[in-house]
């Protein structure tokens, strides 16, 4: 089933385009992450699908409604966790969320057990009696998730979840997203740490002057991005020669030469980063024997990933095409 869907969304603020015909969609039980520079056009898109903006022009719909038309039918089925939540002073925990809950005409002994069971989720029991504003930042991200879990939404709209966290805090941030994915929440998460979002999600989606580059799985993403295998080679031996024998092996495109790659018996090695053509005559799994039997010792032979942060790198930079 189709979650959420933009056709040829867009915002303008004055003469600034902050999103020009987005065409997104998020299908039931998917954790989409949502990449992009500051400025791409990330919070714009998910205030929009909240129902807290109006877009200029084209379409969104959550659930099948429509944003700007249905948005009353709309707001039970989401949760919005905005990167930052609000003071509220003298409030303690459950106090917050027993508030909450009643605005979403939750009462009485449901209400009681709503917000045990949100806090148990999120491990905030034992916090239960503590002020919002005395917790720490981590804690008060918790605090915001659980807040929009009281009422079950389908749909969770994370702005940056994990933002300003200290390590251990994102680790329990990215572990909650976990439960709530294994829980079959479809869930629309924008973050600048992008090996979590390759870690938390099936789809991706890279923004960029309001413009989408790319949406689809992440696999795709990282098979897109590779415009050639990189291999660090490391060889023991005379480097002018070793250069030329990689720069000659069928297939290269480009040798370039980094830092020491170790020693053997006191001599020192040479480390190459070499740049394959995506399709070459030969297989560069051929390449180690070729050194060796021409009197080389290898210290090092490993290929380079290609990852979401060099995808994002690669495609944000317009290398891929």
């Amino acid at each position: 089933m189709r979650m959420i869907e933009t056709i040829n969304l867009t915002k303008r603020y004055g003469e600034l385009v902050a999103l020009d015909n987005l065409n997104l969609t998020i299908d039931e039980g998917d954790c989409f992450g949502f990449i992009g520079p500051n400025g791409a056009g990330k919070t714009t898109t998910i205030k929009i699908l909240a129902t807290l903006l109006k877009p200029s022009s084209g379409q969104a719909q959550v659930c099948g409604l429509t944003i700007g038309y249905q948005n009353r039918q709309i707001r039970p089925m989401i949760g919005y966790v905005p990167d930052f939540m609000g003071a509220y002073e003298d409030m303690v925990v459950t106090e917050y969320l027993e508030f909450f809950a009643a605005a979403y005409n939750i009462h009485g002994q449901e209400r009681r057990r709503v917000v045990n069971d949100v806090l148990e989720l999120t491990d905030l029991t034992y916090k239960a009696t503590a002020e919002v504003n005395s917790l720490s930042r981590g804690m008060q991200q918790r605090l915001s998730i659980a807040r929009v879990l009281l009422h079950d939404p389908k749909v969770l709209l994370m702005d940056e979840p994990a933002s300003g966290l200290d390590p251990r805090a994102r680790i329990e941030i990215r572990e909650l997203l976990k439960e709530l994915k294994r829980m079959g929440k479809t869930i629309l998460i924008s973050s600048h740490i992008l090996h979590e979002l390759a870690e938390l999600c099936n789809v991706v989606g890279i923004i960029e002057r309001g413009k989408l580059l790319y949406s689809g799985p992440v696999a795709d993403i990282l098979r897109r991005a590779r415009v050639g295998h990189v291999i660090h080679v490391g060889v023991v031996g005379d480097a002018q020669r070793a250069e030329q024998v990689l720069q000659t092996f069928p297939g290269v495109k480009k040798v370039a030469i980094a830092d020491g790659a170790g020693s053997v018996n006191g001599q020192a090695g040479t480390l190459f980063h070499v740049t394959f053509e995506e399709a070459g005559g030969r297989t560069y799994t051929d390449l180690p024997n070729l050194l060796i039997n021409g009197g080389f010792r290898l210290t090092q032979f490993t290929e380079e990933p290609v990852n979401l942060e060099t995808a994002f790198m690669r495609l944000t930079k317009g290398l891929v095409q």
